[in-house]
């Protein structure tokens, strides 16, 4: 008699993603970093800040995705609307990935974005630079770590 023996596979996660936009990219990215998460079995719920709560509750893991501000090359910043809102956010311990997108430089807006993350009680697990709206190399990562249990 032979045995099938499995990974055991968690149950899914819902993935909260919250993003600010100026020009319409960042949410493109978020909405193409929602496949991702999807395509790996969990569920995911996409807003902008406007409607953050409904992508927040019940979420066990949070992307939170910030425009680049800043004179073309230089004092670039994440997106004012964002930092606000993290001012108020509580985040209680989740894995965090946090995403700027940007045109010509991103300077250390990613850091700033984690910085205030894990000022709101966020562990900051994945950092990632958008060029254009796409998916960020090493997200698919992020994703795989909390199927595994490894980022939560």
């Amino acid at each position: 008699m032979s045995s099938k023996r499995g990974k055991a596979r968690r149950d899914p996660l819902k993935v909260g993603i919250v993003y600010d936009t100026h020009t319409g990219t960042t949410a493109a990215a978020a909405e193409k970093m929602a496949e991702v998460v999807r395509a790996a079995g969990h569920e995911c719920a996409v807003a902008n800040l406007s409607n953050a709560a409904t992508a927040l509750t019940g979420s066990k893991a949070v992307v939170l995705g910030a425009w680049t501000e800043g004179w073309f090359i230089i004092r670039q910043h994440p997106s004012e609307p964002m930092m606000k809102f993290l001012d108020d956010a509580t985040l209680s311990g989740k894995p965090v990935a946090v995403y700027a997108t940007y045109k010509l430089a991103v300077g250390s807006t990613v850091r700033h974005l984690a910085d205030k993350a894990e000022s709101a009680g966020g562990k900051v697990t994945g950092m990632y630079k958008v060029k254009g709206p796409n998916v960020p190399d090493g997200f698919e990562s992020w994703v795989g770590s909390l199927e595994s249990g490894a980022a939560i």
